[in-house]
């Protein structure tokens, strides 16, 4: 089973303001951003092995971000970010993998060699993915989404021992899921086009994705995420 449920009040953005806090004293910190889907993963990861005490989140304000983040943390100057051990990892697909093995808590890979590879072919695919779709909002979004969201359609056929893509909850539902649920929101407000018509499959994987307590207290808010869209790619203020 999953850690229990937690209720967490983030901590307050730091901005450019903001000083930082004691690093490198032995802290394990996640830098996030609560509108950052790549950030996202790893707090569904870090909260699904009930790492609220081991791993402290330091939401970091991208808009206005502090100056001593990028020359003291990271370097990348982006989120995610874990200091651990003396040191800071990034990129989301590396630390996903990174606390998952790295930290207490119940793994999220099956033992199943036959689901370990295709999970590892799905999380290669994310960021083809990804590209896709934010490229398609500038076109014919409906159109040119179509592809990939059949691709996970067909993705959750394969194992029928679950809901989820490897059948229970994994690294790959982590992976998909902040990015699954903004262009949920996304087509229906914007497109008013309903990624799960015709895609069974994927309306049960969203459905059941929706009762994971560790993803509950991570998504995004759907006004800001809109009004971000609507500037971003349809050039509306």
């Amino acid at each position: 089973m999953a850690a229990p449920a937690v209720f967490e009040v983030l901590p307050p953005t730091l901005d450019s303001t903001s000083d930082p806090p004691p690093l490198f004293d032995g802290t394990t910190r996640l830098y996030i951003n609560d509108m950052c889907p790549y950030a996202q993963r790893v707090w569904i990861v870090r909260n699904y092995k009930g790492l609220h005490d081991k791993i402290k989140l330091v939401p970091i304000d991208l808009q206005n971000r502090p100056a001593w983040y990028k020359e003291k943390v990271y370097p990348e100057n982006k989120v995610p970010a874990l200091e651990h051990n003396g040191q800071v990892i990034g990129e989301s697909l590396d630390l996903v993998k990174y606390v998952d093995s790295n930290f207490e808590g119940l793994a999220l890979l099956p033992d199943d060699p036959a689901k370990l590879k295709f999970g590892e072919e799905l999380i290669a695919y994310s960021d083809t993915f990804t590209t896709n779709f934010y490229s398609s909002l500038r076109g014919d979004a409906v159109k040119e989404a179509a592809a990939g969201f059949d691709y996970l359609e067909t993705a959750l056929h394969k194992f029928d021992d679950g809901p989820f893509f490897l059948g229970q909850f994994s690294q790959v539902d982590v992976v998909y899921a902040p990015f699954v649920e903004r262009f949920h929101i996304i087509f229906q407000e914007i497109f008013k086009h309903d990624i799960t018509s015709g895609r069974p499959k994927l309306a049960a994987w969203i459905e059941a994705i929706n009762k994971i307590d560790a993803y509950k207290p991570t998504k995004c808010n759907r006004e800001k995420l809109l009004a971000h869209i609507k500037k971003r790619f349809l050039g509306e203020s």
